[in-house]
């Protein structure tokens, strides 16, 4: 056995060790907890002489499981083979297709994915006779996904109904399961719910508790309630259940995950013993005693002592900064002064609230020629609803542009379909027509108006009149204002918003807004002219590499489960992080801390927390007071804090005034080494420095700090 024991800690060894009955192992970050997971199945196998086949272990993860089995095979051979391992979706729809004739279903069920349920979902919508451009299928169905983790059924969803919504989810619901069974199919919430009905028939319950003797939960502060329902049903009869999770790290609330599953533990199972992982095996000290100090205000949590071998090492270091363009210099200046001491860009990742932080980050990275990845997500401008307003942008200047005409046709949805749009391609092609001018011909009334009805010619003239409308407010409109335009009178804002995740694809728009009054002083037409060069040019760096040793910029979400050497958290203000919809509601708050401890715990040797004094974000640009989670950290444990702020005053961030600095205002011809000759638009102060906005005739308009461009005043 000491093979298995072998490199364990004391606190790992007592979790593999400890005999049956419930155990809650508190595992903090980089306490190895994968490692005494696999370690306690070797353990049960060959010390306690359990048959690997009644053992089962649940990730939460297609990628942890094959990380788990893999390390299993190390340590057990073949015999890993008998275990019963992979996620609970997977192992339900085993179950399923055993036993599911019990409950009625077929053992040859479909599984649908996300886009079978929105096609399906649609039909629903269409069998009730509910037009889908006013209940948005999205939105229904993930009521309907919240319904189902929590065990609600349609019948029990019926008896809870308060309003009018409540009562078109009702009819859609249960016409989508009705829809599901006809077509002998589940979706992925259905494995969990008809499994958890399945194992209420005392027949299958009974084989299943028989058969599994040991049942081991990763990741438990991420289960729902269906999933925790499935976990006591399973162990209900030996009670040998282990899990293992961290409250402090539970951030997925809008994923339906229930923060009380692990917090009550102990209440369902008085008997049950704790183990705490709490030695960290990843950060230095420095890191790890800000970290402690950051999530200690919770009080929905069960307290560690997080604890390492590891050095001090440097203190972190938190740094404000002018604004959010500022904020990403400030990033790019220390990823190239890090790389002098031995640090590599794949080193480092720079975390951030939400998607819409990333593009001016992009855009800097771009500037200063740093390799970069964007994990889990798209670049900004490859965002589904960021092209999609682009392409409308494209048409006004360009109508002929039929790539951008195609993306925009029929979004939102207005009885334009994939059938009406091949026909149309096909009429077009046949007398070399581009799609804007065969729309003009139709509406014309051509007599050959080929296979199209008097409604299809009518949903087409209607799209060919809002293009037409929008290019003509193209010449007497300013950018930010045409945007708006574009916005309301294609419907395009409602059709956003009414999605499930409407409000971050929102903030998104409202970023490209923001962007967009950086060219409010160039007149109508000229404006949207250099805008979408200038998109043109940022949008060049879509064909880098990303398997380069690169940058990574990543949500704080999608970092969970990471680690590396070096990290920054930016936008650490109040209304960024925490976020301003958690402000209301103390749970929420509370996640937003356990979400900005996720941040710091992935950082191995040093860390980075970025505030800025202004930030246009969203749409919206104002002062945002320091985050409350960087007042929560004492001065000392932080380099160059003053004291009572908890904010230092970085000297690479504020440029000394320079006689050397060029004497330039509006309207003088400039010139610079990487972006050509342009004409200065705007100078305003920036601090100790100078920003100016340039036109530059190649590279569109461009945001400069004049200690730091390399411009030449001409002439």
């Amino acid at each position: 056995m000491m093979d298995i024991l072998e490199g364990l800690n004391p606190a790992q060894r007592q979790a593999v060790e400890t005999p049956e009955g419930p155990l809650l192992i508190l595992a903090g970050p980089g306490s190895g907890k994968t490692k005494v997971i696999t370690h306690r199945v070797a353990y049960l196998i060959k010390a306690w002489g359990i048959s690997p086949y009644r053992i089962m272990a649940v990730t939460f993860t297609n990628k942890a499981a094959n990380e788990m089995r893999e390390r299993l095979h190390q340590l057990l051979g073949q015999r890993a083979e008998e275990l019963t391992l992979g996620t609970f979706h997977a192992i339900c729809a085993r179950f399923l297709r055993r036993d599911g004739q019990e409950i009625g279903i077929d053992p040859h069920f479909v599984i649908y994915d996300e886009e079978d349920q929105l096609n399906l979902l649609k039909r629903a919508l269409q069998d009730l006779d509910l037009d889908p451009r006013y209940y948005n299928p999205k939105a229904l169905g993930s009521a309907i996904r919240a319904a189902k983790a929590r065990l609600i059924g349609p019948e029990d969803y019926a008896r809870q109904v308060t309003s009018y919504r409540d009562e078109v989810v009702r009819r859609v619901y249960g016409r989508y399961q009705e829809l599901l069974a006809q077509s002998r199919a589940l979706d992925f919430d259905d494995l969990l719910m008809e499994a958890v009905r399945l194992l209420r028939q005392p027949r299958v319950l009974a084989k299943y508790q028989s058969r599994y003797l040991h049942v081991l939960i990763d990741e438990f502060q991420d289960t729902n309630i269906a999933q925790y329902v499935l976990a006591k049903q399973l162990a209900g009869q030996h009670r040998n259940i282990c899990v293992v999770g961290d409250p402090d790290q539970s951030i997925y609330s809008w994923r339906f995950a229930d923060l009380r599953n692990i917090l009550n533990f102990e209440k369902d199972y008085p008997d049950a013993r704790i183990a705490l992982l709490e030695q960290n095996y990843r950060s230095s000290k420095a890191i790890l005693e800000l970290a402690s100090h950051i999530i200690a205000a919770n009080k929905e949590r069960k307290p560690k002592g997080l604890w390492t071998e590891n050095e001090v090492g440097l203190p972190p270091t938190v740094a404000e900064v002018y604004d959010e363009q500022e904020e990403a210099q400030f990033v790019a200046r220390q990823v190239e002064s890090l790389a002098r001491e031995g640090f590599a860009p794949g080193d480092c990742a720079v975390m951030y609230r939400t998607n819409a932080q990333s593009r001016v980050l992009e855009e800097t990275f771009v500037r200063y020629g740093l390799p970069y990845k964007l994990v889990g997500g798209t670049r900004f401008y490859e965002r589904r609803e960021v092209k999609d307003v682009i392409a409308y942008l494209r048409l006004i200047v360009n109508p002929d542009d039929n790539i951008s005409l195609l993306r925009v046709i029929n979004t939102p949805p207005r009885g334009i379909g994939q059938r009406t749009v091949a026909e149309l391609s096909r009429w077009a092609q046949a007398r070399e027509l581009s799609l804007y001018q065969a729309l003009k011909q139709l509406a014309e009334g051509e007599r050959d108006s080929g296979p199209f009805t008097a409604r299809t010619r009518h949903d087409l003239n209607s799209f060919l009149s809002l293009v037409e409308g929008l290019a003509a407010q193209g010449q007497e409109l300013h950018l930010h204002d045409l945007i708006q335009v574009v916005l309301e009178r294609s419907g395009y804002k409602e059709y956003i918003l009414n999605e499930p995740d409407g409000e971050d694809r929102w903030d998104n728009v409202l970023e490209l807004c923001t962007l967009a009054q950086e060219y409010q002083h160039l007149e109508p037409g000229e404006g949207l002219t250099s805008f979408l060069e200038g998109v043109t040019l940022v949008s060049d760096v879509d064909s880098l590499d990303e398997k380069v040793n690169a940058v990574t910029l990543i949500t704080l979400h999608q970092a969970k489960g990471l680690e590396f050497p070096v990290v920054f958290i930016v936008g650490l203000e109040e209304g960024v992080l925490p976020h301003i919809r958690s402000f209301d509601d103390p749970a929420q708050m509370e996640e937003e801390r356990r979400l900005c401890y996720v941040g710091v715990t992935r950082a191995k040797r040093r860390l980075f927390l970025v505030r800025a004094l202004r930030r246009s974000l969203a749409g919206l640009s104002g002062a945002n007071p320091p985050s409350r989670f960087l007042l929560d950290i004492p001065p000392s444990l932080v380099s160059s804090a003053p004291s009572g702020l908890g904010v230092p005053e970085p000297k690479v961030l504020t440029p000394a005034p320079a006689p050397s600095l060029p004497h330039i205002r509006a309207g003088d011809r400039v010139r610079h080494a990487k972006f050509g000759e342009g004409v200065v638009v705007s100078c305003q102060p920036s601090r100790d420095d100078q920003e100016v906005t340039v036109a530059f005739a190649e590279a569109g308009v461009r945001k400069l700090l004049l200690s730091l461009a390399p411009l030449e005043k001409l002439g």
